[in-house]
């Protein structure tokens, strides 16, 4: 299996528990590193469509605990 190495977000610094991120057979894959056996696999389109919802705050009603 062809892949990057995992990178970090750099929001992250030091912690442990930061979401990571890679490619492997021309999808994108996204883990929590204290979880590393789970992973999320879509493609390169469909990552860059969330990338683009988060920066928009489309997602943003989910970090509202009143929500």
């Amino acid at each position: 299996m062809a892949s990057s190495s995992w990178q970090k977000s750099s929001y992250s610094a030091n912690a442990n528990e930061c979401v990571e991120v890679r490619t492997a057979d021309g999808l994108v894959e996204l883990r929590e590193s204290d979880e590393g056996d789970v992973v999320v696999r879509t493609t390169p389109v469909k990552f860059a469509k969330f990338l683009q919802g988060v920066k928009a705050g489309e997602f943003d009603h989910f970090a509202d605990p009143a929500s």
